[in-house]
This record gives C-alpha cells, sequence and structure tokens, in this order.
C-alpha cells in the first residue's frame, strides 16, 4: 500500500487554496493607493524614488538566481513588496542614488543571502532602510513640505543628487516654491526636540511631513484592513502592537504628561502604522503561535516607544521590528503547545 509523502515547508504557509503569488500580489494592491497619496503629496520625486528602489530590488534578486543557477522567483511578487515598501519609508527627497543602495542591500543582505523568500530571519525592506539609516545619516533625516507648488513637473532637488555630491539646501528651496511655515521636522521630531505636538487631524489626513508612505495614518490602517478582511494578515500583530504601544505611552503619559506624548499621539504619528500593519506582519519574520504573536507585537509596541522617548533617534518602529523579528525563533521555540499525552521532560539528576 502506497502512502502520501509528506512535504514540508518553510514560511509563508497557505492552509487555503491559495498560491503566494496571489496574496503578495494583493498585498501590493493594498500598497498602491498608500502610494498614489504620496506621489499626490511629493509629487513625482516619489514616483522616480519607487521606479528605482523597485527595479533595484527585482535586478538584485534576478542576480542571486542567476548566480546560484535557480529559477527566476520575480514571479512571486515579494520584491516588488519590499520595493515599494522600502521607497515608502524614505523621505520624499532621498537621492535616487542611495535609493539604489538600499534597494540593493535590502534584497542581497535581508534576503537572498539567508535563501531568499520565507528563509530571510528579518524584512528586507527594514534591512536596507537600517542601512542607509546608517550610511547616509543627513539625507535619511532631511524632510520636504507636503502639497508644495510644481510637485508634478520638478523634482525635489535632493531627489537628482549626484553620487557623493552635496545636495542643496532644502530650506532655501521650499521658500522658494512658497511654502510657509515648514519647520524641516516630522511631528515626531517636532515633538522630541521642540515639544510641539501635531494635531491627530494632521496625522490621520497626512498634512504632515515625513517618509513618503508614513503620513495618512487612516489611509495605511483602512488599506491594512483589506489584507486583513481577506485572511491575508494576521490582525492580531497590528492590534497587539497598537495595545503595547497604547500601555507603554499611557503609563509614561500618566506619570508626566508635560513631559511625555499622549497615546493617540504615539499611535498615529511616524511610521507606526505603516510598519504594524505591513511589515511586522510579514508571515516569514513573524512568530506562528497565538502566545508568540502577543509577545511579539507587544514587544515591539514596548520598544517602538522606549526608542521614541528615551533613544537620540526621533523614531523606533524600524529598530522596534527588527529586534522582534530576531526575537521570533525564540518566541516560536517558549510558546510551542505542548502535545497532548506528552510527559514533561524529566530532569536528570
Amino acid at each position: 500500500m502506497s502512502r502520501k509523502p509528506i512535504v514540508l515547508h518553510t514560511a509563508p504557509h497557505v492552509k487555503r487554496p491559495q498560491e503566494v503569488p496571489v496574496i503578495m500580489r494583493n498585498v501590493v494592491f493594498a500598497l498602491l493607493p498608500i502610494l498614489a497619496f504620496a506621489i499626490y503629496q511629493f509629487g513625482i520625486s516619489v514616483l522616480a524614488l519607487t521606479l528605482v528602489v523597485t527595479l533595484t530590488c527585482l535586478a538584485t534578486e534576478r542576480f542571486f538566481n542567476w548566480m546560484s543557477n535557480r529559477t527566476s522567483s520575480l514571479g512571486d511578487w515579494s520584491a516588488v513588496i519590499t520595493g515599494i515598501l522600502m521607497a515608502l519609508t524614505l523621505p520624499p527627497g532621498f537621492p535616487l542614488w542611495m535609493g539604489v543602495v538600499a534597494g540593493f542591500v535590502g534584497m542581497a543582505m535581508g534576503k537572498m543571502v539567508f535563501g531568499g523568500i520565507g528563509f530571510n530571519v528579518f524584512n528586507p525592506a527594514l534591512v536596507g532602510r537600517a542601512f542607509v539609516q546608517a550610511a547616509f545619516p543627513v539625507a535619511i533625516t532631511t524632510w520636504t513640505p507636503a502639497f508644495f507648488d510644481g510637485r508634478f513637473t520638478q523634482f525635489i532637488p535632493t531627489t537628482l543628487t549626484m553620487p557623493f555630491m552635496m545636495p542643496p539646501d532644502i530650506s532655501a528651496w521650499a521658500s522658494s516654491v512658497a511654502v510657509d511655515g515648514f519647520t524641516g521636522a516630522t511631528p515626531l521630531g517636532l515633538q522630541k526636540f521642540q515639544d510641539t505636538q501635531t494635531a491627530a487631524m494632521e496625522l490621520l489626513t497626512g498634512m504632515t511631513a515625513g517618509s513618503a508612505g508614513e503620513t495618512s495614518a487612516l489611509l495605511i490602517f483602512v488599506c491594512g484592513l483589506y489584507l486583513a478582511f481577506r485572511n491575508m494578515m494576521n490582525w492580531r500583530i497590528p492590534v497587539w502592537i497598537f495595545i503595547g504601544v497604547t500601555v507603554t505611552s499611557g503609563a509614561l503619559y500618566l506619570v508626566d504628561a508635560d513631559k511625555y506624548p499622549d497615546p493617540l499621539f504615539m499611535l498615529l504619528s511616524g511610521g507606526l502604522m505603516l510598519g504594524a500593519m505591513f511589515m511586522a506582519s510579514d508571515m516569514v519574520g513573524s512568530p506562528v503561535t497565538a502566545r508568540g504573536v502577543m509577545i511579539y507585537g507587544l514587544l515591539i509596541g514596548f520598544l517602538t516607544v522606549v526608542i521614541r522617548v528615551f533613544g537620540s533617534l526621533s523614531e523606533g518602529i524600524m529598530y522596534a521590528i527588527l529586534l522582534g523579528n530576531a526575537a521570533t525563533p525564540l518566541i516560536d521555540a517558549m510558546t510551542q503547545p505542548r502535545v497532548f499525552g506528552a510527559r514533561r521532560k524529566e530532569q536528570s539528576p
């Protein structure tokens, strides 16, 4: 009597009759409204940056496929997701050549050296973002005013900066395009370094400066709900992250309301919504057990607030997710359910 062989696969695991490329395409569809709003808000520079970073990710994956004599894996759409997500985490006027560096490092060091999709430990988009954060600290913290005049007909001056050349002064350019009251800082930067808190409505609707795809918390949340309702994202992960952020920031706010921002500001500002909905929920780098998901989400939420409040950087979601990815194997090992009927391992004398 012949028996059917058992085939073991790495994550992502698909329980329904749904292929991984179908899920990945839907993630791309969910990201398109966020990208469209970023282009509307900051102009053609965001479009150019997204195209450059995404094409770099695709070319890098194809190169590694060729070097390892493997069939091209571009059809799974994961490289496209990495490119779009990475571009959305970068400043709108980020130089294009630096975007090439971010795309290559993110795909090469964050994904392909581990063996491709399903084997990577860290989120590739955040690996690339973390690298350029360290390599180009000035460019990564140079922000652009939203809805500036001529954004659909001219590039942000820093976009076309040549490699290793000094970028132009954004503040002088902002004045020339008639942007009034531009401070050159994100809401998190204003709160941390100038003790100025941005209104919740501005954070919801995206009327602020920041990375290309992090400004409108409401739009990002709605796009994430699309994936959750289609059961293509574990909605428990962002929920536990929001709980972790709310509890941690709420405790600090109760201690000193004049010094620490309120939980609502923490939830709506920065890249928290984008990170929680589209990066921390990556099925490869997140735990698979119910208790593990809870611990993972709470850890990311806690670390985000701690880095934002006590660290030298105004934002903390990127490093919090990467640390959460690193802890995922340990979390999974610690939260595995006990096999029914099995005995506990007896300690040796």
